[in-house]
């Protein structure tokens, strides 16, 4: 009796889950469906404002608000969150001439915002609301309002904020996203405000990883197979570069090259015998992730890539390990 009673309740709980997914889903479809010229309007505000996008909420709207807030500022747009209660006790200083405020209030009628909505207007700011109701006090008040469908709340109450902060965060996640696209916010800008963990790694430029300068095994073409060996021996990353008369890669020799043309006549051969032609290579400014992409790709991974200009000429080197080390992999 127990364990079918405990499977009835994983049963509702499930169900309520799916329920919870579902409205929330539902609300979401309708937010896109529902845009339009505002959103761009509010795009266009965002983009010209000369200072920084002041987001603002109560309650929920306000954690919504702050993680807004950090969206925008992680992909290229200066923003920061400003608490309306405490807006009123000083911190309305914080906004000034240039500045853009994004308010969210799902009824439009928080009380805490009056100040900060008219700080605004004194001072001549655009006002982007983000509410459900057009006729709401913060709705009338705003250059632009962009309105939330006026949906019910997932649960079977509908009174905790779930649908309306959803789509409150997803069109913060949409504005930011319009505002990097219209600027041209490229991987290499959004390292630049991540430089730590996974993501600066995966980030990083084969530049910043690779060996350089006398690290690197380089061999000429008609060097013999003997003294070619002791320098791939000796620089330890398991492989050989091979440069023509004007320092263009022309090959590269691997520890399964060796293998394969190992024999009794192996040191007397030269290197331009046992490279192989047209190695992988990647440039200096190629992302880290872009660069452990081409190292596993085709039907024979490789733990090593050189780093050549444009021309051809080996810069650096970039093995698996410096990718490891870095995270990356």
């Amino acid at each position: 009796m127990e364990a079918a009673a405990r499977l009835r309740e994983e049963d509702a709980d499930l169900a309520v889950a799916r329920e919870v997914l579902a409205t929330e889903a539902g609300g979401l479809r309708a937010l896109a469906a529902g845009l339009d010229g505002r959103f761009v309007r509010a795009v266009d505000l965002l983009a010209a404002a000369s200072g920084r996008v002041v987001v603002s909420g109560m309650g929920k709207s306000g954690h919504v608000g702050r993680k807004v807030a950090a969206t925008l500022a992680s992909t290229g747009t200066p923003a920061q969150f400003v608490h309306p209660a405490e807006a009123s006790h000083g911190d309305l200083g914080m906004i000034v001439a240039g500045d853009v405020v994004l308010a969210l209030s799902n009824s439009g009628e928080t009380a805490e915002l009056a100040d900060l909505v008219a700080h605004a207007a004194r001072f001549g700011l655009a006002l982007i609301a983000v509410t459900a109701r057009a006729e709401s006090t913060l709705a009338r008040a705003a250059t632009v309002a962009l309105l939330l469908p006026d949906l019910p709340e997932a649960g079977p109450d509908g009174l905790a904020p779930t649908t309306s902060t959803i789509m409150q965060m997803a069109l913060g996640d949409a504005l930011a996203v319009a505002l990097l696209t219209r600027r041209g916010f490229t991987a290499a800008d959004f390292r630049l405000f991540h430089p730590g963990g996974r993501l600066g790694a995966r980030l990083a430029r084969a530049r910043d990883l690779m060996h350089a300068g006398e690290a690197l095994p380089l061999a000429a073409p008609d060097e013999p197979m003997a003294r070619a060996i002791l320098t791939m021996t000796g620089k330890g990353f398991g492989c050989l570069g091979v440069v023509d008369e004007g320092g263009r890669l022309v090959g590269i020799v691997t520890d399964g090259d060796l293998r394969r043309a190992m024999g009794p006549d192996l040191l007397g051969r030269r290197v331009g015998e046992i490279m192989h032609a047209a190695p992988r290579t990647v440039g200096p400014d190629t992302l880290a992730a872009e660069a452990l992409r081409r190292m596993n790709a085709g039907e024979r991974p490789v733990t090593a890539l050189f780093v050549c200009d444009a021309n051809a000429r080996p810069l650096g080197l970039l093995h698996v390990h410096d990718l490891l080390r870095a995270g990356v992999a």
